[in-house]
């Protein structure tokens, strides 16, 4: 996709500095310009290409697009400070028989090159705008089919292993029947375990679910793996949201939990997981942190598969909106995701 946006890119500005700049320089009013005052038309050409190059390097659509009207207010003020500051340039007078008419040629003179420079200016600003906006959409639906395509891949990887769900759930509903008495703990790990996978199957084909579902999927997660476990692993598991609303795709924190468990729990020895999930105004921040109580080469083998996946998804889910930071520091491994809602 780099390299896609990388050569679309590559292709508009050879355009404009072969084709776009070279006609407004040299076949518009500025040709006059060379003969008469090569210097200002050679700085007024190096600021109109620099006036494209930042342009593109400020991202303007993005701080359109995130509201951002305090610097772009700014961006602009600067832009025509700097191109009236041009329209300032001591130009050579008009040297007219008649002194009257010599000053009277210059004032109109320099009233067309200002005119012209504004209009050179105006050009270059929107085709740099319209560049940058194309290059936006076109980043944007590349995101979205390679998001698509993760979707459709898990989906099929799912269809693939997928049996029944009415011959799975009667048969867990049999089994459940066949439990009831013998152990309360046994009762609760098939309650959370069909809960967790009438979880799966049912957002299977839903691209955002509420918030508390997700809580809930996660809560239930950990009851079951608590379960299964001795007392050496513990779980400290912290929520605080201020809307529970809020849609997010499915099962997006699924891996960072399983990894947390898979690799962070023992059976022999004391360790801690921590879990935390907090969301304040759409900004949504997910938090793992666990000892690494598998075989360091193992982990480093294993972690980087599902970890790929799911940095992948979030490319195409959140572009430019979200921040995922893995770190691996005296034995304990560390996951931080941030994701703007907004």
């Amino acid at each position: 996709m780099k390299s896609l946006e990388h050569r679309t890119g590559l292709i508009f500005d050879l355009f404009f500095c072969i084709v776009f700049m070279p006609l407004l320089a040299f076949v518009g009013p500025a040709r006059y310009w060379w003969g008469s005052f090569p210097l200002f038309a050679t700085l007024s050409t190096l600021y109109l290409y620099g006036c494209y190059f930042v342009t593109k390097r400020l991202r303007l659509p993005q701080l359109i697009l995130s509201r951002s009207y305090y610097k772009i207010t700014v961006i602009t003020l600067i832009f025509l400070a700097v191109t009236y500051l041009f329209t300032l340039y001591p130009l050579p007078d008009v040297d007219f028989v008649i002194p009257s008419m010599s000053e009277y040629q210059t004032r109109v003179r320099n009233y067309n090159v200002t005119i012209s420079l504004w209009f050179m200016f105006s050009l270059v600003i929107c085709y740099s705008l319209t560049v940058s906006f194309v290059k936006e959409l076109y980043a944007r639906l590349l995101l979205q089919q390679i998001a698509e395509n993760q979707r459709n891949k898990a989906e099929l990887a799912m269809f693939k292993a997928q049996i029944s769900p009415h011959f799975l759930f009667n048969t867990l509903n049999s089994l459940y029947s066949l439990v009831i008495g013998t152990s309360q703990k046994a009762e609760d790990a098939f309650i959370k375990f069909t809960e967790i996978l009438k979880y799966s199957y049912v957002t299977t084909g839903n691209e955002y679910v509420a918030l508390s579902e997700e809580i809930s999927y996660i809560q239930n997660y950990i009851d079951l793996q608590l379960i299964r476990l001795d007392s050496h692993t513990k779980v400290e598991w912290n929520c605080e949201v201020d809307d529970d609303t809020r849609l997010i795709p499915p099962m997006i924190f699924l891996t960072y939990v399983e990894n947390a468990f898979k690799y962070g729990a023992s059976t022999s020895r004391d360790c801690t997981i921590y879990i935390n999930l907090r969301l304040n105004n759409g900004e949504l921040l997910f938090e793992t942190e666990n000892m690494v109580m598998r075989h360091r080469d193992e982990f480093r083998k294993e972690m980087p598969v599902g970890m790929e996946n799911c940095k992948n998804r979030l490319s195409g889910l959140f572009p430019k909106k979200h921040q995922l930071i893995t770190s691996e520091k005296d034995g304990v491994f560390k996951v931080t995701l941030k994701i703007d809602l907004n």
